[in-house]
């Protein structure tokens, strides 16, 4: 299922009075769960299909404690410009093949649209591309780092 439809899925559970939504398509599955505790928040599960279908295996999802806020490098902090932000959770990747040239360097210059790296999230390399037109004056991650959704990646000035 590709990134803006589970976007799309998230926000609709999210503004509607549905507290659970279930959706399979494909190989895939996915479980949007309203938390009751807070009452703003979804928890999204994925797993492979082949997994669900086990019989006999009971799969128990242990209460989700409040994540601690990310805090991001006082570099981010303290930088001017637009904070480019992991839309998932997975592996940073600047370039699309070991050893070869990154997509983007600090000073590069770049325009919306443009791929700035590649995050794998369970197996599948996500291009994500740049908000908004400028400089990239700051690299807040390091190659082959894991990332957290919402955990700044670029600042473009």
């Amino acid at each position: 299922m590709d990134l803006r439809k589970l976007k799309t899925l998230i926000d609709l559970v999210a503004e509607s009075d549905i507290a659970e939504l279930e959706v399979t398509e494909g190989d895939g599955k996915v479980r949007i769960v309203k938390s009751s505790a807070y009452p703003h928040s979804q928890q999204v599960m994925m797993m492979p299909q082949q997994m669900m279908q086990q019989p006999g295996t009971a799969v128990a999802a242990a209460p989700a404690a409040p994540a601690a806020p990310i805090e991001a490098p006082a570099a981010a902090a303290a930088a001017e410009g637009y904070l480019v932000k992991s839309p998932m959770v997975g592996t940073f990747y600047r370039s699309s093949a070991p050893g070869s040239a990154p997509f983007v360097s600090i000073g590069s210059s770049v325009k919306e649209g443009e791929t700035l790296c590649l995050i794998e999230a369970m197996k599948l390399l996500n291009e994500i591309e740049a908000d908004v037109s400028g400089i990239v004056t700051q690299i807040l991650v390091e190659n082959g780092q894991p990332v957290e959704y919402g955990q700044p990646l670029f600042v473009i000035g």
